[in-house]
């Protein structure tokens, strides 16, 4: 299946996205944008991998959507403030959790790892202090994804399934560690599925319904399932005010547009207020509220990248070539 719909507005951005595929070695690719509800473009184009006879990627196609995990997280630690699970995200970690090196965690908080501003190489190593800088690793994920178990009682995956994926309609998406006929496998390996490792699998479709539950707050077919206010604070700011000038802004994970920062991966042109979370693999997912739009590309990046690309100008290329295919139509 090469183009399932698509209109002429979109053409640009679908060839960009082909272009990043070839650059980077992958077997697949997609693009869907939705504007007010409504999927205005969506496009799928190659194979689950390089194989002979291998499946045509399609709507059913589950690619594994690696970092963008995290956003899923920060939905979880959103839900935990609003119940009262957790107090704060200015509540120490090491109040939460046991068996953490106090020596190397200690004045480090929930903020501090949702924005990636924890200092930490390891939960025992430290870079630099809590709030200081900012540096991208998955340390404060680990540690926040026990900190989800701890206050739920039940693991990531669990409390995803039963307060998100069901109530809202996600079909096609899940941490799977086996491989079957809908998954874009890339060569993995893995011994869990309870949202531990980066194996949350997605389909396009779902991605985009992922990031417009945010855009509307929680509202799904006219039904308010969770409170608008844990989808607000997920996608709000919170990274520490101090923080140098050109770093990124985060929210609950979630990059966060507030103005044009020289390492976001939110592109020049969009408007204050967008976000997006990107993927190992090349997969993204952008929404841009003033414009009421959600945009998703897939990839499954095959190699390493070549000299020549750069992903931070990729991803905002992709961005602005989103905005400016939604303001030609």
């Amino acid at each position: 299946m090469d183009l399932i719909k698509s209109y002429n507005a979109f053409n640009e951005l679908n060839h960009f996205v082909e272009d990043i595929r070839n650059q980077i070695s992958a077997s697949a690719s997609s693009v869907l944008v939705m504007q007010n509800n409504q999927i205005v473009n969506e496009f799928y184009s190659g194979n689950h991998d390089k194989s002979p006879n291998s499946r045509s990627i399609d709507d059913d196609s589950q690619f594994n959507i690696a970092s963008i995990r995290k956003t899923y997280l920060g939905l979880v630690i959103s839900l935990a403030l609003y119940e009262g699970k957790i107090r704060s995200i200015n509540d120490y970690v090491i109040d939460y959790l046991d068996g953490l090196n106090e020596n190397v965690l200690i004045n480090t908080t929930i903020r501090h790892l949702l924005t990636h501003t924890h200092g930490l190489q390891s939960p025992n190593i430290r870079l630099f202090p809590p709030g200081t800088n900012w540096n991208y690793n998955n340390a404060g994920v680990h540690i926040l994804i026990r900190v989800v178990e701890k206050v739920f009682d039940q693991s990531l995956a669990q409390v995803l399934k039963e307060r998100v994926f069901v109530p809202y309609g996600f079909i096609n998406t899940g941490w799977r560690k086996e491989k079957n006929d809908k998954l874009v496998w890339v060569g993995e390996d893995y011994i869990d599925h309870q949202g531990g490792e980066a194996n949350l699998f997605v389909s396009t479709r779902d991605l985009a319904n992922w990031g417009n539950l945010h855009l509307t707050k929680g509202n799904y077919m006219g039904q308010q399932i969770l409170p608008s206010l844990i989808f607000e604070q997920a996608v709000s700011i919170v990274t520490p005010s101090q923080l140098d000038e050109t770093s990124p802004r985060n929210g609950f994970f979630w990059w966060v547009k507030d103005k044009s920062r020289p390492l976001s991966e939110l592109g020049n042109d969009l408007p204050k207020g967008s976000y997006q979370s990107l993927g190992f693999y090349g997969n993204a997912v952008l929404v841009i509220p003033e414009y009421n739009v959600v945009a998703v590309r897939m990839l499954n990046q095959l190699d390493s990248n070549p000299p020549e690309y750069d992903y931070i100008k990729d991803i905002q290329r992709f961005g602005n070539l989103v905005l400016k295919c939604i303001l030609s139509q």
